[in-house]
């Protein structure tokens, strides 16, 4: 029994210990990191205030690729949010949201874990410095019950490994988009050209939709949100294991009241898929009579006629058409696309 006596009143001296100790500890901690990053604040501001940008590069939830994610409207900006869960850990779990947004400026995100009532308060400041772009953080971490405050101690640290990793992965993806942006600059719009088109094999769904007033392009921007989160929720696609949506649909539909189209993104080889709604569609090579586009999207009618005239004169048949959003379909007043006829004898 002796044993047991001392084996008490060491942890009644090792509770005691602890009680004075966490006695110093503040109940919850607020902190400031600071990052520069060598890009323009107008590259840098998209990747913060939209949370499907920012969750596939931040490292909180992108080193951890049994998260589910699910995103709600608006996609960006004041008023946005998201869930978040393991796959295979109940207990990890959480929402985000954005509660305040002064673009290029200011950012103040609440972010929740698990169960918890009491957020992380997180707001960031963006400086811009010529071509360079200062990110402040200021972090408020929960208020931990007295025995837990401990974790108080680590979180601080943890937390700035979590940002560094961040701001790698930020800078890597930014280069990538930045040598895509040069690319673009150099296109030719409102050209007709001739391309020769190599296969490809995409994943995405079947729609049919209004084709009045606004309705098609908002119809657009709902299925791409849900394909683009399949292929980099469900499926776990990294950026640079897919390729840009490719919207296909009958050449002159663009009269009709109501449209069908298939909306897919390539990838480079068949997977197996669990939900019905998504299927496989394949391109073959072709040779394409193409013209870049910029512009409302409404607008676009005029090259898709321009295109049918050139095969008509041409004496080709023509296929249907592909319309490839070199940008992500997010505002109708500006759009960028690659209108694509397949034609052939």
């Amino acid at each position: 029994m002796r044993w047991l006596k001392y084996g008490t009143l060491i942890i009644i001296i090792f509770f005691a210990v602890y009680a004075v100790s966490m006695s110093f500890v503040e109940e919850n901690k607020n902190f400031t990191i600071e990052k520069e990053i060598n890009y323009p604040v107008e590259k840098v501001f998209p990747q913060f205030n939209n949370l499907q940008n920012f969750s596939s590069w931040n490292s909180f939830f992108s080193k951890n690729d049994q998260l589910s994610f699910e995103y709600f409207t608006p996609y960006e900006g004041q008023g946005s949010a998201m869930t978040f869960h393991d796959k295979k850990n109940e207990n990890i779990s959480g929402d985000l949201f954005i509660r305040y947004a002064n673009p290029n400026k200011t950012l103040r995100y609440r972010l929740f874990e698990g169960k918890q009532s009491n957020p992380y308060l997180i707001d960031v400041k963006f400086v811009a410095d010529h071509e360079k772009t200062k990110i402040v953080w200021y972090i408020q971490t929960p208020k931990q019950p007295f025995l837990k405050r401990s974790l108080n101690l680590l979180t601080e640290d943890y937390i700035a490994d979590q940002i560094n990793a961040s701001m790698k992965n930020l800078y890597s993806m930014l280069g990538n988009k930045v040598d895509k942006d040069k690319q673009r600059e150099r296109l030719k719009f409102d050209s007709l050209m001739v391309e020769n088109q190599e296969g490809q094999l995409l994943l995405g769904i079947s729609v049919n939709s209004k084709n009045d007033k606004n309705a098609l392009f908002k119809n657009i921007i709902i299925t791409h949100n849900k394909v683009l989160n399949y292929v980099k929720m469900d499926l776990a696609k990294k950026s640079d294991e897919y390729g840009e949506p490719i919207l296909i649909t009958d050449a002159d539909n663009f009269k009709d009241k109501e449209v069908s189209y298939f909306y897919g993104i390539p990838l480079s080889k068949r997977i197996s898929i669990s939900d019905n709604n998504f299927s496989f569609r394949t391109l073959n090579a072709s040779k394409n009579y193409v013209i870049y586009y910029r512009g409302n999207y409404a607008g676009r009618i005029k090259s898709i006629q321009e295109l049918l005239l050139k095969a008509k004169r041409d004496t080709l048949r023509s296929g249907e058409l592909q319309q490839t959003f070199l940008e992500e379909p997010r505002d109708e007043g500006n759009t960028v696309i690659k209108l694509s006829l397949p034609v052939f004898r």
